[in-house]
């Protein structure tokens, strides 16, 4: 996966509104969470990624960094089916609930995570977490903090 990290990247690039983060942010990911990340690749060809982890004091709690699907890969619930798989995982059978950020404009993001939390038959709970002034800059939309559990 350490390989992937600047694939990622591009991936991430091509995948707007999400931020972008440093090849070096995503060689950390990969090596460091590992464990709690995703690849999925398509022909070859790397077609999403999910990296999430465990906040330090909540080890029940995965919290989804990002979800990113390459536009050639978009429409068949790659993004959900990362996730399953996530979950699935014998590291993540003790979470009981998944946390993520996601902005208001973020649509098909928005759309995934509800479909997942109807698919687990959890609660989707929405509120704010990092609202646009704390980013430092103009254009950043509130990033809101989504909450699915229990699962």
């Amino acid at each position: 996966m350490i390989e992937d990290a600047a694939g990622i990247q591009r991936l991430i690039q091509a995948s707007p509104p999400l931020d972008v983060n440093s090849t070096y942010a995503y060689l950390l990911l990969c090596r460091h969470f590992r464990d709690t990340c995703v690849v999925a690749t398509r022909q070859g060809q790397l077609a999403g990624f999910v990296s999430a982890y465990f906040p330090p004091t909540q080890s029940n709690v995965l919290f989804i960094w990002q979800v990113a699907v390459h536009p050639d890969a978009r429409g068949c619930r790659l993004g959900q089916r990362m996730l399953e798989h996530l979950l699935a995982r014998p590291l993540t059978q003790s979470v009981a609930s998944l946390e993520t950020t996601v902005s208001p404009s973020n649509q098909p993001s928005r759309r995934m995570f509800a479909a997942l939390a109807r698919a687990r038959g959890a609660a989707c709970v929405e509120e704010s977490m990092f609202p646009p002034e704390l980013f430092g800059q103009a254009d950043h939309e509130d990033e809101r903090l989504l909450r699915i559990a229990p699962l």
